[in-house]
């Protein structure tokens, strides 16, 4: 969905290029804490967004509470909707964070409609709603408890070890909706991953956070994405990343092999040959003119990665498996599905679920 579909009828002609044409900008901020950021505040028109009808994803609507993400990661997907902005794919995208602050009490009067199915909501698809910025905004609590107090099933996928802070009110909602949660660690060489990915955890938080998780009854689901040709798709690497993962407890594991996009692949590429020019050529071979990896080398990865998931006894039971239906592609990538775990199963409204929620918000939810 277009950020222009959500603004609520303003316009700051001396706002950056492209903010001065988005609806709902109300004012920009830096602040020590993110040195190098700024973010735009903006007061969203609506919180929920519809899935187009052609897309293979096994859920109908998402939320951003963010458009672009401090995490930085080199390779993420998401970088092109920046473009949409006419902001910057590359160092815009994580630096110029758009922040919906209104988004909570927008998605409420939304789950309110009389027309709204309680169909499954997902968070996560496009940028991470646990990257720093949530630290400062805190707008997670009252999306989540919006979402099961009106007996809405959701799903969550994200680096950010942030979402343990929520970890009690996810427990409480989880008592009333079915929960989604997916973990994303793609590169366990700590030598390797602030190069690509320099604002998210450490691999050791995120399995951390996938025992807390885990520990507290609630399913975990892991994202091994990107695999990243030559880089992190060894044998060794997917065995002793595997294996890490298996041992934090995860209920179900997914590979994904590097896709490049739009304003995605432009950003990689220069990275590449900053830091690995002599990986340019095989890179080209792999991905020719396209976004994706060529089928000749999906192949080979899978062939790779099924003994290594089935010797740490990691299920290859999908989300999908789990939602009884066909169609459960990953956003980006119609030929992986979700991992077990981070897709809600299909749900049995509460009777009364917003008194609980409602204090379990109180007491979980930050000053």
């Amino acid at each position: 969905m277009r950020w222009e579909q959500q603004g609520i009828g303003t316009d700051d002609p001396g706002a950056l290029p492209g903010l001065g044409r988005i609806a709902g900008l109300l004012r920009t901020v830096s602040t020590p804490e993110f040195a190098g950021v700024q973010f735009h505040e903006v007061a969203a028109k609506s919180a929920l967004n519809k899935v187009p009808a052609p897309s293979a994803m096994p859920f109908n609507w998402t939320i951003n509470p963010y458009r672009g993400c401090t995490h930085a990661c080199v390779y993420c997907y998401a970088r092109g909707s920046h473009s949409w902005l006419d902001l910057d794919t590359g160092r815009g995208f994580d630096t110029e964070i758009v922040v919906k602050v209104n988004i909570a009490d927008v998605l409420r009067r939304e789950l309110t409609r009389p027309s709204w199915a309680y169909q499954a909501v997902a968070l996560g698809t496009n940028t991470d709603p646990y990257q720093r910025a949530e630290g400062r905004y805190q707008l997670m609590p009252g999306i989540i408890s919006a979402l099961a107090g009106s007996g809405t099933p959701f799903s969550i996928l994200t680096k950010g070890t942030l979402l343990r802070r929520d970890l009690p009110l996810l427990r409480a909602a989880a008592q009333e909706v079915s929960v989604g949660l997916a973990i994303s660690i793609a590169i366990v060489d700590e030598d390797l991953r602030p190069t690509l990915e320099p604002g998210t955890p450490s691999v050791r938080a995120r399995l951390d956070l996938v025992r807390a998780l885990t520990g507290a009854g609630l399913p975990c689901g892991v994202f091994v994405a990107p695999v990243l040709p030559c880089l992190t798709d060894t044998d060794e690497h997917l065995d002793r990343l595997l294996g890490e993962i298996a041992a934090a407890g995860a209920t179900g594991c997914t590979v994904v092999p590097l896709h490049l996009r739009p304003g995605a692949r432009e950003w990689f590429f220069t990275w590449l040959r900053r830091e690995r020019p002599t990986l340019v050529p095989a890179y080209q071979q792999i991905f020719g003119r396209g976004s994706y990896v060529g089928a000749d080398y999906r192949r080979s990865l899978a062939s790779r990665v099924g003994p290594i998931l089935d010797r740490h006894g990691l299920s290859r039971r999908s989300g999908a498996d789990q939602r009884k239906t066909k169609d459960a592609a990953i956003p980006g990538d119609s030929d992986a599905d979700f991992p077990e775990g981070a897709l809600p199963a299909p749900h049995q409204r509460s009777s009364s679920p917003q008194s609980q929620v409602s204090e379990q918000l109180m007491l979980a939810g930050p000053a």
